[in-house]
């Protein structure tokens, strides 16, 4: 399951989001309504996964040293913090109040697919996160086309 494009939602005062419908469709066919919020580390807006992708991504995470600092950072500052949320009968989520303080969600907010997961942005900090001025595009570009071999 592949989730692209980005999609504009409101978030209720309770906490209360849609999950696009395109997205909704990426989910498994069997039915699996699950879905894991955790903070993001690089930017300030929050991760969601599929359960599916989560129980995979932590998988990964137990087959790293136990003791290693960047393990033991990564399980107390990320896999800690995520939060389990189910959608409603009506596709919306309820996101925690720390997990909405964390991405300053507060009315309008933006799902952006990126790949096998999603992000939560307030719409107002992805507008910021877009832009570059010249030179940091072309120091994008240039990093980009390196890491893909083209």
């Amino acid at each position: 399951m592949m989730f692209r494009g980005h999609y504009e939602h409101t978030i209720d005062a309770k906490g209360r989001t849609s999950l696009p419908a395109r997205f909704r469709h990426g989910l498994p066919a069997e039915g699996d309504t699950r879905l894991v919020i955790a903070p993001a580390l690089a930017d300030p807006c929050l991760d969601v996964y599929p359960m599916e992708a989560w129980e995979a991504f932590e998988a990964k995470v137990a087959q790293l040293p136990k003791w290693d600092r960047d393990t033991v950072l990564l399980r107390r500052r990320y896999v800690s913090a995520a939060v389990e949320a189910e959608l409603d009968k009506h596709g919306r989520i309820l996101v925690p109040a720390p997990l909405r303080e964390h991405a300053a969600l507060a009315k309008d907010v933006l799902w952006a697919g990126v790949g096998t997961t999603m992000e939560l942005w307030a719409k107002a900090r992805w507008e910021d996160a877009q832009h570059l001025d010249d030179a940091q595009l072309e120091q994008w570009r240039s990093a980009i086309a390196e890491k893909l071999n083209l």
